[in-house]
Formats: C-alpha cells, structure tokens, sequence
C-alpha cells in the first residue's frame, strides 16, 4: 500500500513537471506569438498577450491530437521509457528554456523536448528504442520550418508590396494594422495547436509508462484541458526578453510586414500540425520575419543576431540531450 501510494504521489510530481513545461513553453515562446503586433504597435503588450492566450486555448477544438501522437509514441518506443526518462527529459527542456529566456534568445522549446526525450532514453537503453522515422522526420523539420515560414512569409510580403503600389503609406498602414488582428490570432492557434500538443504528447508517455493508462485508451479530456489551459496561462505572463529579440532585433517591422510575417509562420504551423509533426514555433516565426525583412532589401536584416540564433539553434538538442542523460543518472543514484 505504502509502494503504491509513493507511486502515485512520484506520478503526481511529474504531472506536475509537465505543466511546469506547459507553462514555461508558453512563457518563453509567448514572443512568438505577439512580437509582431507589439513591435508595429497595432497592439499594446497587455492586449496582445491577452490575444494571444485567448487563441492558444481555443485551438484544443481545432487541431487533432496528431503532434502529440509523434511525441507520445512516434520518437521513443514508450515500452522503453520509465518516469526517470520523463524526469530527465522535463528538467533539461525546462533548464534550457529558463537561460535563453534570461539571454534573450528566441530557441525552440519542441526541439530542447525532443533532444531531452532522446538523451535521457539513449542513456537508459541505447538505440534501440528509438523510432527512426519519427526522429529523422522531425530533425529534417529543424531545417524545414524556417525555411517554409522564410518562403512563404516572402511570398506574402512581395504580393502584398505590389498591391500597396500606389497608395498612400498611411491607407496601407490602416489596413494591415486591422489585418494583423487576424493574422497574429492565426499564429496564435497554430502556437497553442503544435506546442501544447508536446505537453500532451509527454504527459500521455507518462500514464502509459506508469500504467495509469493502457495502449489503445482514449486520450483523457482533462489533459487536453490542463495542458492547452497551461501554455494559454505562460502566455499571459510573456517573455518580453525574447519580444525584443524577435519584434525589432532580426529586423524592423511595420504592420504589412509583421502580417506577412505572421501568415507565413502560421500557415507553417497548421501545415506541421496536420501532419503530425512538432516543429519549433520559434523558427518557424523567426524564419518567417528574416524571409519578410530580406524581401525589401538584404541589408534589412541584422544577419549578425540571426547567425547568433542560429547557433543557439544548433546547441539546443545535444546541449538537452547531455542535460537530461545527466539528470536521468541522477535520479537513478537518488531512487
């Protein structure tokens, strides 16, 4: 009896640490979400992390649970995975997102969660476990989200320059500030429906290692509810550090540029979301202003802060991966 109550108590714990992530996603990547509209001034902070949480939430009745089906049980066989894997990899994504959070640096939550899940089970079991086609497909993402958002935010930003030809600065302006209203609430949606799906994803690995659920379950209603209610909150609270960063650091934004920046990222994430793969809400946005700032001219980005970025980048999976193998043997000493 005694067993079984430390057992549920150490379950309790880690959901726990998986809203703890929610949260901290949501904090750390609110940015993404409302650096745009803050830096063109359509929005003011308040207002605009209010939007965004609003939509973070509202995208639990939208999107299929497809992304946390890939994390769930589409990168590690969850057969191999124990709670001191869950553990490891929570602590690492949770570590990783709080000091680029306090450097100011835009990284991506989903990748330093994935690199988490990967080194706490490569230190547990080897290979063995891993299911190639999932790791491979949402490493090849890393690359591939930027580069969609880069595209289609250019895209964007030339039609929408072309049919601006010939009218007054102030008329388009007064357009695209009402666009942005949409198109930030857009990005919102495709924020939440990928991000808080990875908490999902984790925290159902969690029930199915423990035995709280089985293979073949339906996915609880609850978890959907606390994780998407989770993200929503961190939101409200806002990274304001990263809303520098991204809203006028990378490049200078005016209303058209910021709606193209955030379609294009938006687009980006709903392609990601239905098929299933969790992509960096981070790059996928970073991308997307780079691609709207390099339309106008090449100067137009500060190339010196993206490169910095972008090795951010680079480090976040293996720096996780060594955290959370770490934090892994750790609580093995400690159990």
């Amino acid at each position: 009896m005694e067993i079984a109550q430390q057992s549920l108590l150490l379950v309790v714990l880690l959901v726990g640490l998986v809203l703890c992530f929610s949260f901290i996603n949501g904090f750390h990547d609110a940015a993404n979400s409302v650096a745009t509209i803050v830096s063109t001034g359509v929005l003011k902070p308040g207002q605009a992390v209010i939007l965004a949480a609003c939509f973070n939430f509202l995208a639990i009745f939208i999107f299929h649970l497809t992304v946390a089906e890939t994390v769930g049980r589409g990168i590690v066989d969850p057969a191999a995975i124990d709670h001191y894997v869950v553990f490891g990899a929570l602590i690492a994504a949770i570590g990783w997102n709080l000091v680029t959070w306090y450097q100011g640096i835009p990284s991506s939550s989903s990748h330093a969660l994935l690199g988490g899940i990967l080194g706490a089970a490569l230190a547990k079991a080897g290979t063995t476990p891993l299911i190639w086609d999932g790791v491979i497909k949402t490493l090849a993402f890393i690359l591939l989200s930027p580069l969609l958002g880069f595209f289609l935010a250019s895209l964007l930003m030339l039609a929408m320059s072309w049919l601006a030809v010939g009218r007054s600065p102030m008329r388009v302006d007064n357009w695209f500030r009402r666009l942005q209203l949409a198109s930030a609430a857009a990005y919102s949606i495709g924020h939440g429906g990928n991000d808080a799906q990875k908490a999902i994803g984790i925290l159902w690995l969690l029930l199915l290692t423990t035995g709280y659920a089985h293979t073949g379950d339906a996915l609880p209603g609850w978890v959907s509810v606390i994780c998407y209610a989770a993200i929503a909150l961190g939101t409200l609270f806002g990274g304001w550090r990263i809303v520098r960063t991204l809203g006028q650091g990378i490049t200078r934004l005016k209303p058209i540029g910021g709606f193209c920046a955030e379609t294009g990222g938006a687009l980006s994430l709903f392609i990601a979301a239905m098929l299933g793969i969790p992509v960096s809400t981070t790059h996928t946005i970073t991308g997307a202003i780079v691609g709207v700032g390099s339309s106008q001219r090449f100067s137009a980005v500060r190339w010196g802060l993206a490169g910095r970025i972008l090795w951010i980048w680079i480090c976040t999976i293996p720096a996780c991966a060594l955290i959370s193998a770490l934090a892994w043997w750790l609580a093995q000493q400690l159990r």
